[in-house]
C-alpha cells in the first residue's frame, strides 16, 4: 500500500508530519523524565565568582548548583539525576567575567545582580530556587 508507512497512513500535508515528529518528541521527553525527573537548581553561593575566561575555549557553566567545582559543572547534576544540562559557552576574547553562583540569573552565566535581592539573601546555601 502506498499510504501506510510502518502502521501509519501519510498525508500530504506537513501537519501530519510535524505532529508525528511531536508524538515521538513527547513520547521520548516523558521516556527521560521518568529516569531524569527535572529538579529545581539550588544555590551554591549568594555571591558571583570572578573567573578569567581564555578565547576560544569551550566552558560548561554549572546550572543545576550541586557541582563541587563552582561555577563549573563536574557532572554532579547526571549522577544525582536532576535531569539539568550544563550550559556550554565560548568567548571570543580572554577576559574576566562574573559567573553567576546563584544559578537565578536572567543573563546565563554571567551575574546580573540577582542574588541582591531579598529572595536570595534571605535562603540558605544549597536550597532549591
Amino acid at each position: 500500500m502506498a499510504g501506510v508507512v510502518a502502521g501509519l497512513r501519510t498525508v500530504g500535508s506537513c501537519a501530519a508530519s510535524a505532529e508525528l515528529r511531536w508524538n515521538q518528541i513527547r513520547l521520548f521527553s516523558s521516556w527521560l523524565s521518568k529516569w531524569f525527573p527535572r529538579k529545581k537548581p539550588v544555590i551554591a553561593q549568594k555571591k558571583p565568582i570572578k573567573v578569567f575566561l581564555k578565547a576560544g575555549k569551550t566552558y560548561k557553566w554549572c546550572v543545576c548548583g550541586r557541582s563541587k567545582n563552582q561555577p563549573y559543572c563536574d557532572g554532579s547534576h547526571f549522577f544525582q539525576r536532576t535531569g539539568l544540562f550544563p550550559l556550554r559557552f565560548k568567548v571570543e576574547e580572554d577576559r574576566s567575567a562574573f559567573l553567576c553562583s546563584c544559578k537565578a540569573t536572567l543573563k546565563p552565566p554571567y551575574c546580573d545582580g540577582t542574588h541582591k535581592n531579598e529572595r536570595i539573601q534571605n535562603a540558605q546555601e544549597g536550597s532549591p530556587l
